[in-house]
């Protein structure tokens, strides 16, 4: 990436480039927006964007709270249009270890579930892109950090890494860039600043006081005070931001001598760390001191949620040992109000999190207060109980507000699924726990997370048992989801074998009926008939469980049962209306998705399309990461058999792409992966190899949402991009020059490179490409592309 004619690093031509394909948008940035201005820092920005411009990784180091991400972020906002496939932020600071990193860049990609997936793989998605990942927080979890970044600078040569960590990541390729404490100007002395500009720390300082009381401003007898006491804090940003905060209760006088009675205390007992540590440290004790004896108790206890939790989760796990639930409520209020605790929308609710240095604090607290193994167990104890109601309403009504709130707890279940798999004598309860979140797994397709789970857990948990048997069960939904079906069949003939225990009749009903190999084992009639068998004990046992609404939607596909076609969809149908009385929607959406592809079967692809279409809105609702490639492929077979070849290139593009995070497209099923080969021939024959190539990268690109949207016939929010073309004849005109530069844009040149291949100002440039935009009424360069690639196979 060389640096453009302002100094600012620009695009650098990639493999791509050559080709006319683009992965992504210039609009596909993923940072968060700043809530908080952002202060100072003009010349660090200036020197990291500088530094980039010619290394490919650059590391930004520091103590905790000197202001790392903020740089960082700042830096990639910055440099968006310089990186057109995107500007991407990679948080780590909940990946528990090494192996969780490329899973983490994958799912801020919008990639999926990446477990136990090559790392090679992930870097070559990124071969041909030009694009900048954020790798934020990056000190625990080091090793999968440099084996990531060495992996993507020797493979992607358009990609560029800036991360964040209070170490070097120790990579050959590393540009190591330490950022420094704002600076504070010197009050007295010889060296004192008389200049009446601020200096940054004490623009900070000012500007979050003022946030919180309306009308502050520093004067002349406040000034020299608050200057001292941003020196006293080494002008560390977090430290300046939570002093400002006590001035709610304390002058800036009040403050600055508390502050250097700690100081005196800390230096005694921290006299083996570093000064910056010891400043960072002073301020989290003193803002620890200054909060109350319930909320010092609520801020240790808290720690020990992962990701965030919200008010219910709090009162459950740290209530107890001196704090009623009204001290919970208070607490929490008061940490919010202090800041300790960030406010977050989610699910609904209200939910917090803390910065992790506050949360590293807060378990140190914990561990010194003796109660780590007490909250740690409560922990565990009230997200297995999530678990276990998750998997009892996974039939309900509200499954779309379910799927919303097991995705936000992920990182909890983690941690609780951890304790249980590594505190001793815990392994039976790890099984149970894993199994009951299969909905969790399989409904928010987390496939890859739920299958390490379980293995972890059988692996250990080995005693027969009816939470083995139930683990094994699921283990074989998810290796069937994954496309294995020879583990599948195994694993479920384990469950079925360990059911067979006379103690244990309940297991034995579901492994025997609803997880019977034989929907595996080429006897799909004799699975049709415990399916039914299954469905008729309903009326015995008094209810319908969820499980088996999994079997009945994903057991098989009906086209599978020749000359039984009919009577498979029968069932499909008795079992959808079932789903509806319940109010239940997602295996619900599988019957639909089963009669769309018996249609199919039957030779009417009309209906396969309504119940596909059908189908896909509420995948999409839903966000099914199964269900929407499955719903996808269908209307691909169908655009094949309307001679719609290129939308159903387009569509079968996009669903490969959202498969690979998930395993084996289809399932595995040999015969819908047959009618999926021989859609894909007529469309080739139909396109000639060049356009259909260019209409199967079109669809790769889309995003989830563009993908749902096209497949609907609907227009993309983000992109624009319609399941139709617009027609040649209402395309508007472009001037000989305006065409010479959308073709060049389609060839992925940069505005520079424009300007060089026509002997033209960059400015000029510039000018004739947003012209082509409102022209052709597009947002965006990969749209000009799509419309040139169009006019020539036109």
């Amino acid at each position: 990436m060389a640096p453009d004619g302002d100094g600012r690093p620009g695009p650098r031509r990639s493999p791509a480039s050559a080709t006319g394909r683009r992965t992504a948008t210039p609009e596909a940035v993923r940072l968060p927006n700043e809530v908080t201005s952002f202060v100072g820092r003009r010349q660090a920005v200036a020197a990291v964007k500088h530094v980039l411009s010619g290394a490919r990784l650059v590391t930004l180091t520091g103590v905790g709270g000197v202001g790392k991400s903020r740089l960082a972020l700042r830096v990639a906002k910055d440099l968006r249009r310089a990186f057109p496939d995107g500007v991407w932020l990679v948080e780590l600071a909940t990946a528990w270890d090494s192996s969780q990193v490329a899973q983490s860049v994958a799912g801020a990609l919008g990639l999926g579930d990446w477990t136990g997936r090559d790392l090679q793989e992930l870097a070559d998605h990124l071969a041909c892109r030009q694009a900048l990942l954020v790798l934020d927080n990056c000190e625990h979890v080091l090793a999968g950090c440099c084996m990531l970044a060495n992996e993507l600078l020797s493979t992607a040569p358009g990609v560029r890494i800036l991360a964040t960590s209070r170490e070097p990541l120790r990579s050959t390729a590393e540009h190591v860039w330490p950022v420094p404490p704002l600076p504070v100007s010197a009050v007295d002395g010889p060296d004192a600043d008389t200049s009446p500009r601020q200096s940054e720390a004490l623009m900070l300082f000012e500007e979050r006081a003022a946030a919180l009381i309306p009308g502050f401003t520093l004067n002349d007898g406040t000034r020299a005070a608050a200057a001292r006491l941003c020196q006293r804090l080494d002008g560390v940003p977090l430290a300046i931001e939570l002093a400002a905060m006590r001035l709610r209760a304390l002058s800036v006088e009040q403050i600055l001598d508390r502050l250097d009675d700690e100081f005196r205390l800390l230096t005694t007992g921290y006299r083996g760390a570093s000064p910056r540590h010891r400043t960072l440290q002073a301020t989290m004790d003193w803002s620890f001191e200054l909060c109350s004896t319930a909320e010092r108790a609520l801020w240790a206890r808290c720690s020990v949620f992962a990701g965030g939790f919200d008010l219910q989760a709090a009162n459950r796990v740290c209530s107890g040992e001196g704090l009623t639930e009204h001290d919970v409520f208070e607490g929490v209020a008061g940490l919010v109000d202090k800041s300790m605790l960030i406010r977050v929308e989610g699910c609904g609710r209200a939910r917090y999190r803390m910065l992790e240095s506050i949360r590293e604090y807060g378990r140190q607290r914990l561990s010194e207060a003796g109660e780590d193994a007490l909250l740690r167990r409560r922990h565990r104890d009230y997200y297995l109980r999530l678990a276990e109601e998750s998997d009892v309403d996974s039939c309900g009504p509200r499954q779309d507000e379910l799927v919303r709130r097991l995705r936000a707890e992920g990182a909890n279940f983690a941690a609780a699924l951890d304790y249980s798999l590594t505190e001793p004598g815990e392994a039976r309860t790890g099984l149970r726990m894993a199994a009951a979140l299969w909905f969790y797994w399989i409904a928010c397709g987390c496939l890859g997370e739920g299958q390490r789970w379980l293995d972890r857990a059988l692996s250990l948990g080995t005693t027969p048992s009816g939470e083995r048997a139930r683990a094994l069960w699921v283990a074989g939904w998810i290796a069937h989801l994954r496309g294995d079906t020879v583990a599948s069949v195994a694993l479920h003939g384990q469950s079925r074998d360990l059911a067979w225990r006379p103690e244990d009749r309940t297991t034995l009903t579901r492994a025997a009926f609803l997880g019977d190999e034989q929907l595996w084992a080429d006897n799909l009639l004799r699975a049709l008939t415990l399916l039914e068998q299954a469905r008729d004990r309903r009326g015995v046992q008094g209810y319908w469980p969820a499980p088996a609404l999994l079997t009945f939607a994903l057991g098989f596909p009906a086209a599978e049962l020749p000359g039984e076609i009919d009577s498979a969809m029968a069932f499909f149908s008795e079992c959808r209306v079932l789903c509806e009385s319940m109010g239940e929607r997602w295996a619900s959406s599988w019957m639909a998705w089963n009669i769309g592809v018996t249609w199919w079967a039957m030779g009417d692809p009309d209906k396969a399309y309504e119940h596909a279409r059908d189908c896909l809105r509420t995948k999409a609702e839903l966000d099914d990461q199964v269900g929407i490639p499955c719903c996808v492929e269908l209307l691909s077979w169908v655009a094949a058999w309307q001679s719609d070849s290129r939308r159903s290139v387009v569509l079968f593009g996009a669903a490969e792409k959202m498969w690979e995070p998930l395993g084996r497209p289809l399932l595995g099923s040999e015969v819908l992966l047959k009618w999926s080969r021989e859609s894909q021939v007529r469309s080739r024959e139909a396109l000639g190899d060049q356009a259909y190539d260019n209409a199967y990268q079109e669809g790769a690109r889309l995003r989830r949402d563009e993908i749902v949207a096209y497949a609907l016939g609907e227009r993309a929010s983000s992109s624009g991009v319609t399941s139709q073309p617009p027609a040649a004849k209402d395309e508007p005109l472009l001037t000989k020059r305006e065409r010479q530069v959308a073709e060049l844009v389609a060839r992925g040149l940069s505005n520079k490179d424009i300007a060089a291949e026509l002997v033209i100002s960059r400015r000029t440039a510039e000018g004739h490409v947003e012209r082509v935009l409102t022209k052709l009424g597009f947002s965006s360069r990969t749209r000009i592309a799509a419309w040139i690639a169009r006019q020539k196979e036109n």
